[in-house]
């Protein structure tokens, strides 16, 4: 319950400075994990393979820290000089280099620099082209206003550049610079060859445009937004009178976009649109790629998402033909969240076969599989049949597929190879020794691999590995100053186990024990929570050293995941979760939280806690609500109070439309259900969150409030959704709800 103002800030402050100050070097504090760098993690910066996987660049430091691109030799890691920083000088200062592509013939390399945010992420910015034949640096687009073109890429014949600047699609010719406008139109309403928020939130799609492989055509995405509802957030801190920021965000049961394809000739600038079928305003477009010079392949999702249809195109006789149609109950997946994917975003298909077959996960027997689709015939093969789930699939070469999967235990993740024949033989490829989350990137020649591992005791290590065999090449990132960081640390033990609730469901588990742990103490214990269809909780990663710092301070952290959750046990687990989300996951929770409880005597009863994020906030919020007998405290991060102020590609997915079933919405939706709440509850929300708007958080407050409901709140001012702009902003946060919960468990 809420406190007495004054003497609640006295409580945190006292809470704030013993924590902070906290001197053992055996323990960590929270100012060493948000306010050092002592615990900071080594990653592997992006790579390019080139030469069909025979050998790769990297973005790497020269001895003066700027940065410059390093080519490998795959087979054996040998290094030179692709492009050396002296190389990237501009009126005597080196660009950064946030990203790099190469054209076709490896002459040019394209530098992405001083880059802007465009909603989540840096899409805008400069874009420069180093010639290696010219040994000449040009700026492109230099007459735009700075950091403003988007996605720019080489053509396939390496004569010109094209990009998005201001919702137009443009033209470069690199050699004389001459620039064409091919589409004029764009206005914000109108939105060429990129995507509005909910397209690059819920498909991952932000590049809206493609060369055809003879660069005399480019296929593009159009939407028109004109009638999307603005929401306005508001800037109250950066001027004297408030600033609203509008966002064009489609809220579940309104209309998305309309969207529509063309394509472009490159030579006259005529734009010609594909006819697809039905109303264009209650369809999505996710996919488009160009499998030969005059044919594409467009995938088409109705607005409930539960059918997909895939079409080919040829554009020299407008030849529109549907090669494949996907059915569900619930809803089809385009590409299925995983904890072991890297391609999220990437939503085209596979093509094998030289050319005549696209390969499709689906899960219409069951599983999630994967069949080859022949494009002539539509004809079908199961490649992997068996009881058990693909979590991803790589780059293959001619012969066989790379899949991850986990058939015993799916809170891991290791790499198979399954034949392209349809003979369906598994073989396991990640040796015995990587127990835990693999996941890859595999080279286009399938030969090679850059192979992140990580388990629940183990940062991310990243090596290059030689396929199919697995053999280590060299050791890319090793954390081992990390890892040694970790070793002078008096580390929690962290387990996994299994929960049977009473109604014969069985959940994966994962428990943090405090040190010292006494199995005859009683010990305060934190469940941590998401249990919605795009994330899981319990599995085989390194846990973080949050979880490891409430450990220390003495509770029992536990994650479990509920049915709903995109784990590997099979269609009916998955989907069980449609026009339930709120209802099954929460009931779930509870019902395994209640068995844990009941199984393990060293967890207090009277002291549980729970708390999430996002879709976990959601939950934390209906499992206080509804659940009150069994938790006692929460803390709910930007969470959906309400699910129908939430964006409707997501919403709708998962629940179906508002006008044909309103009442499931509300049924889910924590507001609900607030009446009920006796717990503490803190409630913590960005007031500049564009995902999930702090509508929500002002909407539950005053229903609290008019059910006299007491609780706690803090309001980021500007903050997005994960609440990390600012100085000190993390540091704030987890303190926070760090001493929440250490003064509502009396410690």
């Amino acid at each position: 319950m809420a406190k007495n103002y004054l003497l609640r800030i006295a409580v945190l402050f006292f809470f704030s400075s013993s924590i902070i100050a906290q001197e053992d070097p055996e323990l960590l504090s929270l100012e060493r994990i948000y306010s050092s760098s002592e615990f900071s993690s080594d990653y592997q910066r992006p790579i390019f393979w080139i030469e069909n996987g025979d050998a790769f660049v990297s973005i790497e430091k020269d001895d003066s820290g700027n940065d410059e691109l390093i080519r490998y030799v795959s087979k054996n890691h040998q290094s030179n000089t692709y492009l050396a920083a002296q190389h990237l000088a501009v009126n005597g200062k080196n660009l950064a280099i946030e990203d790099f592509s190469l054209s076709p013939d490896g002459s040019k390399v394209l530098i992405f620099t001083n880059s802007s945010r465009v909603w989540r992420s840096n899409t805008k910015g400069d874009f420069w082209v180093y010639d290696f034949d010219t040994k000449e640096l040009k700026q492109l687009g230099k007459d735009f206003p700075s950091s403003s073109l988007m996605f720019a890429k080489f053509s396939e014949d390496n004569q010109f550049v094209a990009y998005v600047q201001d919702f137009n699609i443009y033209k470069e010719n690199f050699k004389t610079g001459e620039i064409t406008r091919f589409t004029k139109d764009g206005t914000g309403d109108i939105i060429n060859g990129t995507f509005d928020w909910v397209y690059e939130e819920e498909f991952g799609m932000r590049d809206g445009f493609i060369w055809s492989p003879d660069a005399s055509k480019i296929a593009f995405w159009q939407l028109d937004a004109s009638d999307i509802g603005t929401f306005y957030m508001i800037n109250n801190t950066d001027s004297v009178y408030s600033q609203p920021i509008a966002l064009q965000y489609p809220k579940a049961g309104y209309n998305p976009s309309s969207a529509k394809v063309g394509i472009v000739d490159t030579k006259t600038s005529e734009i010609k649109w594909i006819p697809m079928p039905g109303d264009p305003v209650q369809h999505y477009l996710p996919a488009m790629q160009w499998l030969s010079e005059d044919l594409l392949l467009i995938q088409q999702m109705n607005r409930k998402q539960n059918q997909l249809n895939i079409f080919t195109y040829k554009p020299s006789t407008a030849e529109l033909k549907k090669v494949y149609t996907e059915t569900e109950d619930t809803w089809v997946d385009l590409r299925y969240p995983d904890i072991s994917s890297n391609q999220w975003g990437n939503n085209d298909q596979l093509i094998v076969d030289n050319g005549k077959a696209f390969l499709r996960m689906t899960e219409n027997d069951g599983w999630r599989h994967i069949y080859k689709v022949d494009l002539a015939s539509g004809e079908k093969i199961l490649l992997t049949p068996g009881d058990y789930d693909v979590a991803t699939y790589y780059q293959t070469d001619d012969k066989n597929l790379y899949i991850v999967a986990s058939p015993d235990n799916a809170t891991q993740r290791y790499l198979y190879r399954v034949p392209l024949n349809g003979s369906g033989k598994l073989t396991r490829i990640t040796p015995q020794q990587f127990e835990g989350v693999n996941t890859y990137d595999v080279s286009p020649n399938g030969k090679y691999a850059i192979h992140n591992f990580t388990n629940v005791s183990t940062p991310n290590t990243v090596n290059l590995v030689s396929l199919p065999k697995h053999k280590s090449v060299k050791t890319l990132v090793d954390n081992e100053q990390l890892k040694n960081k970790l070793a002078s640390l008096a580390l929690p033990e962290t387990t996994f186990f299994n929960v049977t609730t009473d109604n014969g469901i069985q959940m994966d588990a994962r428990m943090t024990k405090p040190l010292n742990f006494d199995a005859r103490k009683k010990y305060p214990v934190l469940f941590h929570v998401y249990g919605e269809p795009w994330g899981v909780v319990a599995t085989d990663q390194w846990v973080g050293l949050y979880e490891l710092f409430m450990a220390q301070q003495g509770f029992v952290v536990i994650s479990i995941d509920n049915r709903g959750t995109p784990t590997l046990k099979g269609s009916d687990w998955r989907k069980s979760i449609y026009q339930k989300v709120g209802v099954i996951n929460t009931d779930d929770q509870a019902a395994a939280a209640k068995k844990v409880l009941a199984t393990y005597d060293f967890l207090d009863r009277d002291r549980v806690n729970v708390w999430g994020w996002s879709g976990g906030g959601s939950m934390t919020q209906n499992l206080l609500f509804r659940y009150p007998d069994v938790y006692q405290t929460g803390v709910a991060v930007a969470g959906v109070a309400n699910q129908l102020f939430y964006d409707n590609i997501y919403q709708e997915r998962y629940m179906g439309l508002p006008s044909e079933d309103k009442e499931k919405f509300i049924e889910g939706s924590p507001v609900t259900y607030a009446k009920n709440l006796e717990g503490n509850l803190l409630l913590i929300h960005g007031t500049g969150d564009d995902n999930v708007h702090y509508q929500n958080m002002e909407y539950l407050v005053n229903e609290l409030i008019r059910h006299n409901k007491q609780f706690d709140m803090m309001a980021y001012p500007n903050r997005s959704h994960t609440i990390y702009e600012g100085k000190n902003t993390s540091i704030h946060l987890y303190t926070l709800i760090t001493n929440y919960f250490l003064e509502h468990n009396n410690m």
